[in-house]
């Protein structure tokens, strides 16, 4: 048998940052480690829209299977399609409270159920500030069926300069998760040490 190439499931739900969810496919197909399997939601497709000037075709493009969200008969939606896991990037409370209560009523939150009952890797990149008790909770269950909520907090310490810079050191972190190694976190910490050697050393 000829050895397949790795899969990862890509979601985009319509929760504001639907750049992180873009940049994540781009990073991907650029690295061509993976076969991307992309689910967006209705909603997903019209936040990207709005916040980036994309047609739907434009992020299909940089996927390599592309799923309907209604098509709950599509091979994400099934244990025996093997995948490293899943990315739902960004994830609004509404997907975030589907998984939380196994929920799964389109292929998005279809798809994440079944990360969990495989006990493959989920990582929800949740968009929501403030949070109320209900997302807190839904955080909570979440986690404690085994997925990963990591919201998209700017890493201050690395100094970024632009929003890229944030979006891409999102994207890495994300990547680190799955153990993908990659280039889109151009500075990583090394302990006060040697950021203020560093310092010291340029102002000598």
């Amino acid at each position: 048998m000829t050895e397949r190439k790795k899969r990862i499931v890509v979601g985009i739900s319509g929760a504001s940052g639907a750049v992180i969810g873009v940049r994540l496919l781009a990073a991907l197909r650029r690295l061509g480690t993976h076969e991307t399997h992309l689910v967006v939601s209705a909603s997903g497709a019209v936040t990207a829209a709005q916040e980036l000037g994309l047609a739907r075709g434009d992020i299909d493009a940089l996927a390599d299977v592309v799923h309907n969200v209604r098509d709950i008969g599509a091979a994400v939606a099934s244990g025996s399609f093997l995948t490293e896991g899943m990315v739902i990037a960004p994830c609004s409370m509404k997907t975030l409270a589907s998984v939380a209560n196994g929920f799964a009523d389109n292929l998005l939150t279809r798809a994440a159920d079944v990360m969990l009952k495989e006990r493959r890797r989920l990582v929800l990149v949740a968009r929501e500030t403030p949070l109320n008790l209900a997302h807190l909770r839904n955080m909570t269950l979440a986690t404690e069926m085994g997925a990963i909520v990591m919201p998209p907090v700017p890493a201050f310490y690395a100094h970024p300069q632009t929003i890229e810079d944030v979006v891409d050191h999102t994207v890495g972190r994300i990547l680190d998760l799955f153990g993908i190694d990659h280039e889109e976190i151009a500075r990583r910490w090394n302990g006060l040490a040697d950021e203020f050697g560093g310092r010291a050393a340029r102002e000598e």
